[in-house]
């Protein structure tokens, strides 16, 4: 009679676990942040996962467009503090070596062409003093963070620090050195989590840019650098293409997705890799709703927009450095200008894209493609007054914001947003978990953050399951003022990693 009890529960074990609908660890969303997740679960001995992705690869925000005979990334595309002068390497630049990934260093500061209204017009000069003040805004606001002072927003560290910018060359130089890589304005970004970020990404301590901004021109694409990587341990029974989640139900014992078109999959854990935009749109569904501390977390923070407006041409008639700026009347119209067709990159291709962000970008997606390609080939007009310009062959971007499975490009950090609300939107939810760029601490937008969180929660996953207890991360449920001091523990070291 027991022997045959224990074949029975035997057998129902196997059907249990032989259940395409009932995994241990649901990983939603196959970007940097789920496939890392996955790798860690893997190479602790925990591969009863599924990874659910919307699309029909993995990759998330890393997306790439054949345009003009060539791969360009439409999203992420560059890799930031590579190799730093202490500290181990950024680790999507170890990936990226490891695949063979084709990537060359950006000169972002030192090739540079400027121009405003009246064609060609040098400010370099004022472009080199917009650095130094970028580099004075995060070193003090390190400072700042080590003494626990208040948060501000980056433009009153600015203005503190005396950059003040007034003239149109004055504002498109800080446009370029802030916007460009927060993808909002200093008046929409927190003085110390910019410091942070920069702070643990790049060095500042030479005072001077870096060589460590490489950009992939790989024609596989930059995905290749996770894509390759998950093939070296998926297998394709762990990942579910073209899924959409709906809804969300979570509990202290399980958590339960809904796809679109019905099916339910369940999980006794899960991990949320959705990026902060989508959780803000609501577009997805969560059963019971999300705490209050926790929605405040996530509608806090913003989830900013980078869009990159890719032109063709029959021939290169531009400058011969990397970038070109433009000052317009209005800050951050069309300014930031990077050619492909450069020795560097891909020569002949007749190549060029703009770079546009914050409110702009969103309005730019607001408008049709043809009046967009009117605007920005205006500006091209204005650059060359003595040229010919042609009419561009084609002309292509994405639509971020728009995109409801990202709404947006990568998140930013603004004054009003407090630690505690960092806790909260990286906090647990029963056995619902949440980790990406966004809940980064140290590099939040980055590619490197979404990395170091895909693996640091499936660790606390792992936790969960060895020793069946779940303790809830850290959360804070009622924010007050007097919370910020909690600063003055962070451990402040200015290196990678």
């Amino acid at each position: 009679m027991f022997a045959s009890l224990v074949l029975l529960l035997s057998c129902l074990l196997v059907a249990v676990n032989a259940n395409p609908d009932s995994k241990t660890v649901l990983i939603l969303g196959g970007g940097v942040a789920g496939i890392i997740a996955a790798k860690t679960l893997h190479e602790a001995g925990i591969d009863d996962f599924i990874i659910i992705e919307a699309q029909d690869e993995l990759g998330g925000r890393m997306k790439s467009h054949h345009f003009g005979g060539k791969t360009v990334e439409l999203g992420a595309n560059w890799i930031h503090g590579a190799e730093p002068v202490s500290g181990p390497v950024n680790p999507i630049y170890t990936l990226a070596k490891k695949h063979e990934v084709k990537i060359q260093y950006n000169d972002f500061y030192g090739s540079m062409s400027t121009f405003d209204l009246n064609g060609t017009t040098d400010f370099v000069d004022i472009c080199r003093k917009a650095f130094e003040d970028h580099v004075k805004l995060t070193i003090a606001g390190g400072e700042r963070l080590s003494r626990s002072l208040v948060d501000l927003s980056a433009r009153t560290g600015y203005a503190l620090l005396g950059s003040k910018p007034q003239s149109h060359h004055e504002q498109a130089a800080e446009y370029f050195h802030f916007d460009m890589e927060y993808a909002q304005s200093p008046e929409q970004s927190s003085w110390i989590a910019q410091a942070m970020n920069a702070n643990f990404t790049y060095d500042f301590s030479r005072k001077r840019p870096s060589k460590d901004t490489l950009l992939s021109i790989d024609e596989r694409g930059f995905k290749t650098v996770v894509q390759a990587e998950a093939v070296e341990f998926l297998e394709p029974s762990q990942v579910m293409f073209n899924s959409t989640v709906t809804d969300i139900s979570y509990s202290n014992s399980g958590v339960s997705v809904t796809l679109h078109g019905g099916r339910v999959i369940h999980g006794a854990y899960a991990l949320c890799t959705f990026s902060l935009g989508v959780l803000q749109h609501d577009d997805v569904r969560f059963h019971p709703k999300l705490p209050a501390y926790k929605q405040e977390a996530i509608q806090s923070m913003v989830m900013a927009t980078y869009t990159k407006i890719f032109f063709k041409f029959v021939r290169k008639f531009w400058f011969d450095t990397e970038m070109g700026l433009y000052a317009d009347p209005e800050r951050g119209r069309y300014s930031a200008w990077q050619s492909l067709d450069h020795p560097n990159f891909f020569p002949g291709s007749g190549i060029i894209f703009v770079t546009v962000t914050g409110i702009f970008a969103e309005r730019v997606e607001s408008l049709s493609d043809s009046q967009v390609r009117e605007e920005a080939f205006g500006v091209l007009q204005q650059m060359f007054p003595d040229i010919d310009v042609p009419q561009p062959l084609d002309m292509f971007f994405y639509r971020w914001h728009s995109d409801p499975l990202y709404r947006g490009s990568y998140s930013n950090w603004p004054p009003a947003f407090f630690l505690s609300h960092y806790y909260n939107l990286r906090a647990n939810v029963g056995r619902l978990y949440f980790a990406g760029e966004a809940t980064s601490l140290k590099y939040v937008g980055f590619l490197h953050g979404a990395y170091d969180e895909g693996m640091n929660i499936a660790r606390e996953i792992i936790k969960c399951i060895r020793e069946d207890e779940c303790a809830p991360m850290k959360r804070v449920p009622d924010i007050t003022n007097g919370d910020e001091k909690s600063y003055g523990h962070f451990n402040v070291q200015y290196s990678l990693y």
